[in-house]
Order: structure tokens, then sequence, then C-alpha cells
């Protein structure tokens, strides 16, 4: 994740603490000095929705062969002993796996902050209250558009109604949500219209995600925005955040997955801002860019550990016959230990590139998807020849 906010000048967060941290991006096994990677913990495939870019493929289904309870409770020990600092549930739909309550509990007794993403369309009042009860620190709720354009993203009628039903929940009760919103080119111009939605619903956060081709998402390459739409849209972006600054309205605004991000709000900054560009590039070299293997894994509904969500055709072990430490810390892993040291092996412009030190070859997923090679160039970096230095 890159924070916008943070990088323009704007106020830390949370997150900023594991992002933005002196020896971070020396860390080869962990968020920060001391700690384990944040986890994405996709708990459940079923899901109520059947979202197009669904990285996990989910349907409205019973699977056999998720982690039981008592599975699960013996994976989050495992996480504790690792002292990994954040557990995300993730699904599928999370909110469908009726022992939720008891394995968010249990993560926050062992001193593991507890985050949600959901597709909202779940979040009952008693269920938010349950929620935040239990110390959940943050939920996040997938929104692609304003009404009609979500829902069709979604796979159904009346789910941004119901998500916004849930948010609204959220934010009456005191509990922290934000929004999750993919850029495509179904959607891109919809971009203005999710800031005004944070202002018009006091909405704290929002994470704009570019578009992996993963899961179902895997068949939206010709679907993803081009090199200008992106900038574009980066741009938009930028404008509203220091607007909202200007105005001292208080947003946290993340971009995720596309470390080319980082690099293109440096460059705007020396334009516009130059005061702060400097700062900028400091935390960008603080993060050292694409951490996934690194500081981020995901571990599937089975218990497959993988290099992060999006990655799930690379398998590095189990947690129901491996401690998750030991599969995390296996340099024996080709794949998983090239991630914790990938530049000699980048290829293309990746390979090349001047701002490699705080991109770190940006998402894998993506040029495997497209190339077939796992380290040629990212074909979503959309800075251009000049930019980079060639």
């Amino acid at each position: 994740m890159i924070s916008i906010t943070r990088l323009l000048g704007g106020a830390g967060y949370f997150g900023d603490s594991l992002r933005y941290n002196s020896g971070v991006q020396n860390q080869t096994h962990g968020a920060v000095a001391g700690h384990g990677p944040v986890v994405v913990w996709n708990c459940t495939r079923s899901c109520n929705l059947r979202c197009i870019h669904c990285y996990a493929s989910a349907e409205a289904k019973k699977y056999e062969d998720e982690l039981t309870t008592p599975e699960a409770l013996r994976f989050i020990d495992q996480l504790a002993e690792f002292k990994v600092p954040v557990l995300l549930f993730s699904g599928g739909e999370p909110l469908l796996r009726k022992d939720l309550a008891e394995l968010i509990a249990y993560a926050s007794s062992k001193g593991i902050r507890a985050t949600l993403s959901t597709n909202g369309t779940l979040l009952s009042r008693e269920t938010v209250q349950s929620l935040k009860s239990l110390g959940v620190g943050y939920i996040g709720v997938s929104i692609d558009g304003i009404g009609a354009v979500n829902d069709r993203f979604r796979g159904c009628q009346g789910a941004f109604s119901a998500a916004l039903s849930g948010i609204r929940t959220c934010t009456s009760l005191g509990q922290r949500v934000g929004l999750r919103f993919t850029i495509n080119k179904h959607n891109y111009q919809e971009i203005d219209a999710i800031f005004d939605l944070l202002e018009e619903e006091d909405i704290p956060r929002v994470c704009f995600y570019h578009l992996v081709y993963s899961g179902r998402g895997s068949k939206m390459v010709e679907e993803d925005i081009t090199r200008e739409q992106t900038r574009a849209a980066l741009d938009l972006i930028i404008e509203r955040t220091l607007d909202f600054r200007r105005r001292g309205i208080n947003k946290e605004i993340l971009t995720v997955d596309n470390h080319a991000d980082g690099v293109y709000v440096y460059l705007r900054l020396k334009e516009i801002e130059p005061a702060l560009a400097e700062q900028a590039l400091a935390l960008l070299q603080l993060n050292g860019g694409n951490r996934t293997g690194m500081a981020f894994g995901a571990v599937d509904w089975r218990g497959d550990v993988h290099p992060d969500q999006f990655t799930q055709n690379y398998t590095f072990g189990n947690v129901r016959e491996k401690n998750f430490k030991e599969i995390w810390t296996d340099h024996s892993q080709p794949v998983l230990a090239g991630l914790k040291n990938r530049k000699p092996l980048l290829k293309g412009r990746c390979a090349v590139c001047r701002w490699l030190a705080i991109c770190n070859g940006n998402f894998r997923a993506r040029a495997e998807a497209v190339t077939g090679d796992f380290w040629e160039a990212d074909p979503a970096c959309y800075l251009t020849d000049q930019e980079i230095g060639i």
C-alpha cells in the first residue's frame, strides 16, 4: 500500500508505522524488525456475491476443505508466535464463516490486530456491534462504483445500497470503516464520485486497488485501463487528496498493487509542491517498494501459504502440516526466496529502472499473467521510458 495522504504531507495512520519506518525495506521475513508479515487470511471461499474480478473465484456454496475451528485457532497461535502484527480476515465473504467472532476474539487476545475485508452487504447493526466489541481495528468494504455500476461489477442488484447501509451502520456505531475500490475501464470514471461519497458519508478511508489479473480477474487483462488513463486517475487522486488537506478534511487515501504510484506522486510533487517532494522521496526510500513475500503474505481457506492473495498459483506449504513461520522463512522455496531478494532476478524495464530501490519490481502476478515469466517487467507500470531512465 502507498499512503497518498502521507506522501502529500498529511497525517500518519496505523499502517504508516509498518510502511515508513527505519529499516523496513531490509526486513525479509516481516513488516518491521521483530515481527512477522501482515497476513491476509481468506478464511472462507464462500460468498453471497459473484464479483467479476474475484481473485478467489468465490461462489455462493459451501467449500468442504476450509480450516476447521480447532485448525484455525492453531493457525492463529502460529501467527502469534511469529508476532504477526495484523491479520486481515478476508474471503470470499468472511462474515459467512460461522465461527468468525470466535476467531477474531482469539486473534485479538493474542495481541494481533484483527481487520476485516467484506462486501458490506451483511453488516447489520448486530453484526457491527459484535465486531466492534471484539476490537476489530478496521473494516474495509469493497465498492467498485456508485449504484448500478457497483451492482454490475458485483453481480448482484442492490449490492451498493446494502453495502452503503453497512458503512453507515459502522460510522454510526463508531467502528472504523473504509472503502476498497478496484480500478478498471468500467469504473475509473467513478473515482471523483468515490471522493464525494467519502465526504458526504463521513467515511475516513479509501484504498484504490489497481487491477491484478488473478482468479476471475485473470480474464480482465483487456479491461484494465491504459497507461494514460492510469496517469489521469492518479492525477485526480492527488488533486482530491490535496483538496481535502487544504480544507482540513481528515481522510486516509491509499493506492494498492502498483508501486509506480509512489514514483509518480514524487515526480508530480516536484512540479506542483516541490517542498513536499523530498519528504515524499524519503518516505518511499524507507519503504523500499513492493514487499510481497517479505512483509506481506496470504493464507487461503485450505491453509495453503502464498506470496499474496493474488498469487495463489504458488504455494509454499500448508499450516495444517507445518508452522507458518517455518514456511515463511524457508529459503529452499525458489519463488519465495526470489521474492525476498528479487532485484537480480528482474527482467525488462524493471531490471534497468532508476526507481527500482523504491519500487522493487512492482507486482509479479501481473507480469506472469501477461508474459508467462514471473520475473518479467510489470505491464501495468505506466511510467515512461524517460521517467525510468531508459
